[in-house]
């Protein structure tokens, strides 16, 4: 298939790599499947075996028009997947298994979207870039820790399933790639945190990654005193960075600050 490097396309070529991701899905007999980004078809002639129920979402018009010819049985939707309603497309009580090849240039707006959407989904298996894995997966206080770990992490419980040369694809990328399963479990009633206000919260904190976040909270208009009473509370030094702050102390600096 012809690639089309605007839209980050590197086709999977290694079988055993495809069917490695398919069975981190697990068991799929019963399971409706929503592949991103299917391209060339390699994990789509898998899954199309396995899944009772398959929806395949390709931006690419010759791809999807490839797509369903050569797999008569499933469902493509030719669109962007950043504008899917995933909620709308589960069965009843029955949550959904996502799987994809994600664009290197889009793979944080595709996982903002699936916490979006993380009601109406189980589980995740995804490959991205190995650096941007590495910044999912990272834990607090190491360099790769960033708003995008602790949203990750707010959101799923995440295991490594493989790495990938650049050898795996079709043409090879100039990076490595890692494939990610995310299992959807919400924190906010355990860490006691409205979601849409904490995850603004975190955005200002890691605002300036490299500042202390007490600067960077002052300049998100929180007040100086009050921010420096709810480090303390919160056992947070007054010099730490936010990267340094798992989300336990995290949501309790957000419980202290907020707190009428």
């Amino acid at each position: 298939m012809k690639h089309k490097p605007k839209l980050g396309q590197n086709f999977l070529s290694d079988p055993a790599a495809a069917i490695a991701i398919v069975d981190a899905l697990g068991n799929l007999t019963n399971r409706t499947v929503v592949e991103i980004g299917p391209g060339a078809g390699a994990i789509t002639e898998i899954l199309a075996t396995r899944a009772r129920r398959l929806i395949a979402i390709e931006l690419d018009r010759s791809l999807a028009a490839h797509l369903s010819e050569q797999f008569p049985g499933i469902e493509v939707l030719e669109t962007d997947i950043l504008t899917v309603d995933l909620s709308a497309l589960r069965n009843g009580e029955e949550k959904l298994r996502v799987v994809g090849n994600l664009p290197y240039y889009i793979t944080s707006p595709i996982l903002s979207h699936l916490f979006q959407h993380h009601a109406a989904i189980e589980t995740a298996v995804v490959m991205m870039q190995r650096e941007v894995a590495d910044r999912v997966a990272a834990s607090p206080g190491s360099r790769d820790y960033g708003v995008l770990s602790a949203t990750a992490q707010l959101y799923t419980r995440i295991e490594r399933v493989l790495d990938l040369p650049p050898s795996a694809f079709m043409p090879p990328p100039e990076v490595h790639s890692t494939v990610l399963r995310l299992t959807m479990r919400p924190r906010f009633a355990e860490l006691g945190i409205a979601p849409e206000a904490f995850l603004v919260f975190l955005r200002q904190s890691f605002a300036q990654k490299r500042k202390m976040l007490a600067k960077n909270l002052r300049a998100a208009g929180f007040d100086p005193g009050r921010i420096m009473q709810a480090l303390q509370e919160s056992g947070i030094a007054p010099t730490a960075r936010a990267e340094e702050i798992d989300l336990e102390r995290m949501a309790a600096l957000w419980r202290n600050l907020t707190r009428q």
